[in-house]
C-alpha cells in the first residue's frame, strides 16, 4: 500500500484515523497561509501555480455563463459546479492522460482539464446532442446524470484495465447524494475483493438538492471505505493543493496493485443544485456566507499574491480570457442548429424497432396537432 494513503487513511485496509491523525488533510488555509501535513506533501512551481488558478477562474466563468444563457432560454437545464472549482481542478489535475475518467454531471472543471470543450458540455444540456464529446479521445466519459451507476461503471472498467495489466488508475466522481445509493456500496465492494485500481472521489457538497449530510449518514463519506476493507481519506475540498497532493497519492496507490481508494472532498454547492432548484428554500444565508470565506479561488489568490507568485498583470490577463471564453461560449451555443423533434428515436437502437417505429409515429401525430394552417 502507498504509505501516504495508509498512514492518511489510518493504516492498512482502511483501519479508523487513528488519534493523532487529523481527519482534514489541508495544505492551504481559508486566509491563503502554506501549512504542512504529515503525510502529503507537494511541490509546484510557480508557473504551475498560477495554472491552478487560471484553471478555476476560466472554469467558475463559463460555469457562470452557462447559468446565465440557461435563464435566458439557451439551455434546457444546468448544474452548476460553483464552489467546487479546488475539488475538481486539483483532482483532475493530479490524474494522468492515461487514467480513464467517470464523471457524474456536474464536473465541468473536470472536463476543461481532461481538454473538453464547454461547448460540449453544453449541447447536451441544451438538446443538441446525447453526449456532445468523443470519451475515447481525452479518457473522460460521458456525463452520467443517473446517481448511483457511475461507481458500477468505474469499478468495471477498472476491473477490466487490471486484466489487461495496463498502468493506468480510474477516478470515479460522484456526490455524497450518490453515496446513499445502494450502487455505491456494490461497486465498493466489487472494487475491494477484486483489487481495482480505482479511486471513489466524492464531492461533499453538503446538499443533496434540499437533503443536508446529516439527514443521509451519520458517519462520513470516507469513513465508509473502512468497512469494504481499502482506505478512505477526507481532505479539504476547497484547498487545492490539498485535493492534488491527496489525489495523487490515491492513484498511485491504485496504479501499485493496491486496490481502491475513497477520497472525500469536504467542500460546498455554493449555488442551486440545478437551475430548476431554489435553495433559498431549504437552507440559511448565514451557512453560505460561512462557506464564501473559503472560497477555493480567492483562497489561492491571496496565497500567490502574498508570496508575490503572481501580480495585477496576471489576474488581468486571466480575466481577459475568462471574458473571451465566455463571449465565445455564448455565441457558440445560440449558432448551434436546433434538432428535428424526432432525432432522438433513431438511436434508441442500432437499427429499426417495432415498437419505437410505432411511438415514433405517435410523436409526429402529436406535433402535428401544432402546425399553422395556412389559408
Amino acid at each position: 500500500m502507498s504509505t501516504d494513503v495508509a498512514d492518511a487513511a489510518g493504516g492498512e485496509g482502511g483501519a479508523p484515523v487513528r488519534a493523532h491523525e487529523p481527519e482534514l488533510v489541508q495544505l492551504l488555509t481559508p486566509e491563503g497561509e502554506r501549512v504542512d501535513h504529515p503525510a502529503y506533501a507537494i511541490d509546484l512551481t510557480p508557473a504551475e501555480l498560477r495554472s491552478l488558478y487560471r484553471d478555476m477562474a476560466l472554469t467558475r466563468r463559463f460555469d457562470g455563463e452557462a447559468v446565465a444563457l440557461q435563464r435566458q432560454g439557451e439551455l434546457a437545464l444546468w448544474v452548476s459546479a460553483l464552489g467546487q472549482e479546488a475539488a475538481q481542478i486539483g483532482s483532475a489535475r493530479a490524474t494522468r492522460r492515461t487514467d480513464y475518467v467517470f464523471p457524474s454531471y456536474r464536473e465541468h472543471g473536470v472536463a476543461w482539464c481532461r481538454g473538453v470543450d464547454p461547448l460540449s458540455l453544453m449541447s447536451m444540456y441544451r438538446g443538441v446532442t446525447n453526449g456532445g464529446w468523443d470519451p475515447h479521445a481525452t479518457n473522460f466519459h460521458l456525463y452520467t446524470i443517473v446517481i448511483g451507476p457511475v461507481a458500477l461503471h468505474a469499478t468495471g472498467y477498472a476491473m477490466g484495465v487490471a486484466k489487461d495489466g495496463a498502468d493506468m488508475a480510474v477516478m470515479c466522481y460522484f456526490g455524497e447524494g450518490g453515496s446513499s445509493q445502494g450502487d455505491l456500496s456494490e461497486a465498493f465492494n466489487f472494487a475491494a475483493v477484486n483489487n481495482a485500481p480505482v479511486v471513489f472521489f466524492c464531492q461533499n457538497n453538503q446538499w443533496s438538492i434540499s437533503t443536508p449530510y446529516e439527514k443521509q449518514s451519520r458517519v462520513p463519506v470516507y469513513q465508509r471505505a473502512a468497512g469494504f476493507g481499502f482506505p478512505g481519506v477526507r481532505v479539504d475540498g476547497n484547498d487545492v493543493l490539498a485535493v492534488m497532493a491527496v489525489t495523487r497519492a490515491a492513484l498511485d496507490h491504485a496504479r501499485g496493485h493496491n486496490g481502491p481508494v475513497l477520497v472525500e472532498a469536504l467542500t460546498y454547492r455554493m449555488g442551486a443544485h440545478a437551475t430548476s432548484d431554489d435553495p433559498t428554500r431549504y437552507r440559511l444565508a448565514e451557512e453560505t456566507a460561512v462557506w464564501e470565506r473559503k472560497d477555493p479561488i480567492a483562497r489561492l489568490r491571496t496565497y500567490l499574491e502574498r508570496q508575490s507568485l503572481a501580480g495585477a498583470d496576471f489576474f488581468a490577463h486571466v480575466d481577459a480570457e475568462a471574458d473571451a471564453l465566455a463571449a465565445r461560449v455564448r455565441d457558440g451555443l445560440r449558432s448551434m442548429p436546433d434538432p428535428g423533434p424526432t432525432e432522438f428515436f433513431d438511436h434508441v437502437y442500432a437499427g429499426q424497432h417495432a415498437l419505437v417505429d410505432e411511438e415514433r409515429a405517435q410523436f409526429e401525430a402529436y406535433l402535428s396537432t401544432f402546425e399553422e394552417t395556412t389559408r
